[in-house]
């Protein structure tokens, strides 16, 4: 019988399409329905704790195929569980009044630094109360994003064996998407609590602009 890491598809294997799967994820914000909250932390915290839930449902539901039916259920797991922490991280922003200062550098920073925080060393700087972030091009980005990627391919990868597991791999696969998320929840909270600034667009670094449509 053939080793399951023998089996993995492709689409996991080659973190390429993981990084690109980022770049695309990142290049719009969610909007938000949360309106601004008087007790900013209390509201984020419930907002946290509500999408720490969904991804774990999420993500112990698609892990529920066993077997090589379930490597075909990472990447689309690794997606959904992006759409919510990125909709968690906008609600956040929402809830301090800060949703217009929420870019695609603000939210790489809030999904990933938890997962590789060396790839934004020198994105982001923290002075004092103020964290400064850097307006990348869209070459930096994706320097970022394969870092990132790469992280989150040898993670899925882990993930992907317990598949083997049903029931059993499917809890731990859920309760690793409840951590996560609220590891994303956490960044996200400690951003908004601090000054956000921005640098100014410049020929050294202009705005991270999305690839172009192909579709």
């Amino acid at each position: 019988m053939a080793k399951p890491s023998s089996q993995l598809p492709a689409v996991i294997t080659d973190h390429s399409r993981v990084t690109q799967a980022i770049l695309d994820f990142v290049s719009q914000i969610p909007d938000s329905a949360v309106a601004g909250s008087k007790t900013p932390e209390t509201e984020a915290q419930r907002l946290a704790t509500r999408a720490a839930q969904r991804a774990a449902l999420t993500a112990s539901t698609l892990a529920l195929p066993p077997g090589p039916l379930g490597w075909l259920t990472v990447l689309p797991e690794l997606i959904a569980i992006w759409k919510i922490q990125a909709q968690m991280v906008a609600d956040i922003a929402a809830a301090f009044g800060k949703h217009p200062e929420l870019g695609r550098e603000q939210m790489l920073w809030c999904l990933f630094r938890h997962t590789a925080a060396q790839a934004f060393r020198d994105l982001v700087v923290r002075v004092g109360d103020r964290l400064l972030f850097r307006r990348v091009t869209y070459t930096v980005a994706e320097r970022v994003a394969k870092t990132v990627g790469i992280k989150v391919t040898q993670r899925a990868v882990g993930r992907g064996i317990s598949r083997w597991l049903p029931v059993v791999g499917a809890v731990g696969v859920g309760a690793y998407a409840y951590y996560d998320t609220a590891q994303v929840a956490r960044t996200a909270i400690e951003m908004f609590m601090a000054t956000i600034e921005t640098d100014a667009v410049s020929t050294e670094h202009p705005a991270v602009r999305p690839p172009e449509s192909t579709g």
